[in-house]
């Protein structure tokens, strides 16, 4: 039976969910696998796993769970092991690895963070930073909106200059709330947002973190910022070279 994985803790840790329900219809029942000081926490996984809510929110129960008592190191959804010696295997030549990625990520929870742009308030913001683009813009109306050919141009300046604006604003959300985080790692670009960043941030300067979120909010009105978390830290666990038991 493939086994599956939800994350990584040490076997001392006071909460482990053994025995709660996981993924599957019927859910399948957690248990935990126990290596040297390591343990993992996995179940069966069924054959025809899927990312549907139900599994996912599964997913992250069980995290939750184990994460509210101690440092658990999350799996992403669909982690899976031939078997559950292969999960033992794997604790073990990994142990080291696995044991200083706890120690790092002892009291931390991942935000993230999604910017993008409200389209009319940088349309306003560009023009007004712009003498040249205004002049053309201007020039159009007093001729009825301009050619064809100069629509077309205007429309590119525009075009160019709202990228340029992205790019400096994915540079400021990352400058503005990183002296608030411990690390940061970047996402999947995307055409959805200009921004797509993870901060790890102490448990205990949480509080801080969002606050700098507002004051981005407030001091930037042409952004719209969306923020998950307290989340476990899926963008900092790192899961450490190849072995052969992968």
């Amino acid at each position: 039976m493939t086994t599956y994985v939800y994350g990584i803790a040490n076997s001392s840790h006071p909460a482990l969910p053994d025995g709660m329900e996981g993924i599957g219809k019927p859910a399948c029942p957690v248990r935990i696998l126990k290596q040297g000081d390591l343990a993992a926490i996995v179940s069966d996984a069924p054959e025809d796993l899927k990312p549907k809510r139900r599994d996912l929110l599964a997913h992250q129960n069980v995290l939750s769970e184990a994460g509210a008592a101690g440092s658990v190191l999350p799996m992403r959804f669909g982690s899976l092991a031939p078997d559950d010696e292969t999960v033992v295997s794997v604790l073990g030549e990994r142990a080291d690895h696995y044991t200083e990625r706890l120690r790092t990520l002892d009291g931390k929870v991942e935000y993230n963070v999604k910017a993008t742009h409200n389209e009319q308030a940088v349309l306003h913001q560009v023009l007004a930073e712009n003498p040249e683009l205004r002049a053309m813009v201007e020039a159009n109306q007093r001729q009825g909106g301009g050619s064809q050919e100069q629509k077309l141009q205007l429309g590119e300046a525009v075009t160019s200059a709202v990228r340029a604006r992205e790019a400096s604003d994915a540079v400021e959300v990352r400058r503005s709330l990183e002296p608030t985080a411990e690390a940061v790692a970047d996402g999947p670009e995307s055409t959805g947002w200009l921004a797509n960043i993870s901060f790890l941030v102490s448990r205990k300067s949480a509080e801080g973190f969002v606050a700098a979120v507002d004051e981005l909010r407030t001091t930037q009105p042409h952004l719209e910022l969306t923020v998950h978390g307290p989340l476990p830290p899926y963008s900092f666990v790192d899961p450490g070279p190849a072995g052969p038991a992968e």
